[in-house]
């Protein structure tokens, strides 16, 4: 393993092999550029598709056998429905029955629904996982058990790797909450409505063979269009592709939490102070339960103050719609929504945009909206005195958490990252993050309930706040109180020498590993 193993411009010991494929470390921020051209899916013929348009085969077995489904092959699916996703088990059931092995799953993300695919990896139909994994699936992994390599990518990232050629997806999966029989799908119509499929298009766009699996087949032309059917190889008709009351996963409510409630009004007077709340400004924040309250304290302000946002980038929830429908904004633009409220915006409202990783977060193109953005206000599990920060994996070191959209998201013109200052009496803010999923020099602020930090590469943002009578304070002051509180530095955790994951940057190159965690 020694032999594979480079030191990346990060100071961490990577793969240059991954799964039997070449991997570029990571190189710093900007310093990898891709050269040749994008990939391309195998060139179609109409003369082998019906002349009516009616693509609907029997079921999802057919589907597969029909796209010559076979062993080693990479079969990719989509987490609009979040912890709701009704298709995805069902994929490698099918694959079991036809008694095929060693597969490589693609998703765009894993929650505990998917649990049921351990026997999957267990029984060798699943070789490995490429893609985020939350709870159940990213334990397994942590243990040793996968066979093979895990990949992490953000959101970006993955289309970026989808674009670029570095996974071919030999066969993907769509849950569509509507489709016609041509293989054109919406997600914000239907019963099953989850609001964009954002997250399929490079899928649609790259795949070998194309799969639509819906609830709600229409007659054809599906309106809005969200993929399109000449992408489209084959059309499933179920009783139900997803819960859509399962995409709020139970993060998307307002923390009660006094400390966090604080973090997220210092985290909003900061945006305040330091000149960025104006007439035209734009921010994203994720659905989690403080950034929501930031979000609220954000909007009281702008009602005082008058101000309107051009634009606020969605994970969209009922929070942003308030704002777009008192016009407080004057668009969402959504990668995917977190709640129903969201889904019902997307379907209604022509300023509720959807949009995907291709516009939004794939590095590998001539600019995105990420970058855009005035504000941007994420999580973290734990950052740094080098505000390096770690998104994936928890203080023991097991793999437990996903990327998303968060690495894209450093690139805005202030990245801030509101966290408590310590979790179950273990301090957040370390002297070395355990995983680096995004390099300090793109993260600018950390607000914590005892005392907000800034970059000090950001002169600007010190200046501007520094009569504001916040409670600005050195990273290492804060990290030295939370310390004194809770007995001293964490422990760090202890690992083996097995790598199970491989943490990829937005670019594709490799920033950091996990390695399997030690046992008692």
């Amino acid at each position: 393993m020694k032999d594979s193993m480079k030191t990346n411009a990060a100071g961490r010991d990577v793969l240059t092999e991954i799964n039997g494929q070449p991997a570029t470390p990571y190189q710093g921020v900007g310093k990898y550029k891709p050269e040749g051209r994008k990939t391309a899916p195998p060139l179609s013929t109409c003369a082998d598709y019906p002349d009516d348009g009616n693509k609907v085969v029997a079921d999802l077995k057919t589907a597969l056998q029909k796209a010559g489904l076979r062993d080693g092959m990479t079969i990719s699916s989509h987490h609009h429905f979040r912890n709701g996703d009704l298709v995805a088990n069902n994929i490698f059931d099918a694959a079991a029955e036809l008694g095929v092995k060693d597969l490589r799953w693609f998703p765009s993300a894993s929650f505990p629904c998917h649990e049921p695919l351990i026997r999957h990896l267990d029984s060798g139909v699943i070789h490995h996982i490429e893609g985020s994994m939350n709870g159940p699936l990213g334990a397994y992994a942590s243990a040793g058990k996968m066979r093979g390599l895990g990949v992490l990518r953000s959101h970006g990232g993955r289309y970026q790797a989808i674009q670029d050629g570095e996974v071919h997806v030999d066969i993907a999966v769509i849950a569509a909450p509507t489709a016609d029989p041509f293989g054109n799908c919406n997600g914000v119509n239907g019963p099953s409505a989850c609001g964009g499929l954002g997250f399929a298009l490079a899928d649609s766009q790259y795949a070998d063979n194309v799969i639509v699996v819906t609830d709600n087949l229409v007659p054809f032309p599906c309106v809005p269009w969200q993929i399109m059917g000449n992408h489209v190889d084959s059309v499933v008709v179920v009783d139900k592709v997803g819960e859509p009351e399962k995409i709020v996963s139970g993060t998307t409510n307002i923390t009660k939490s006094p400390d966090r409630l604080l973090i997220a009004e210092l985290t909003a007077r900061f945006v305040e102070a330091a000149g960025i709340l104006r007439d035209g400004f734009s921010f994203q924040a994720g659905a989690g339960g403080t950034s929501l309250a930031f979000a609220i304290f954000l909007r009281d302000m702008m009602r005082a103050q008058g101000i309107k946002a051009r634009f606020v980038r969605g994970g969209s929830t009922r929070y942003l719609v308030d704002m777009l429908e008192e016009g407080l904004t004057d668009y969402i633009l959504d990668g995917q929504t977190f709640d129903l409220a969201g889904v019902e915006s997307m379907r209604d409202n022509p300023h509720h945009i959807h949009t995907n990783p291709f516009v939004s977060y794939n590095y590998h193109n001539k600019g995105n909206i990420a970058s855009m953005l005035d504000v941007v206000v994420l999580g973290a599990t734990e950052v740094d005195v080098k505000f390096n920060a770690n998104v994936v994996t928890h203080s023991d070191g097991r793999l437990l958490h996903g990327i998303g959209g968060w690495q894209n998201c450093l690139f805005s013109k202030c990245t801030i990252l509101p966290i408590p200052s310590f979790r179950d009496r273990i301090p957040v803010i370390v002297e070395d993050v355990t995983t680096l999923c995004g390099p300090g020099e793109l993260i600018d602020v950390i607000v914590t309930e005892r005392g907000i930090a800034i970059n000090p590469l950001r002169q600007d943002l010190i200046d501007a706040t520094k009569n504001s009578g916040l409670p600005v304070r050195p990273i290492e002051a804060i990290k030295e109180e939370v310390e004194s509180i809770c007995g001293g530095r964490p422990d760090s955790p202890e690992f083996q020498d097995r790598i199970i994951a491989a943490i990829k940057w937005v670019d594709g190159t490799v920033i950091d590993v996990v390695r399997k965690v030690a046992t008692g």
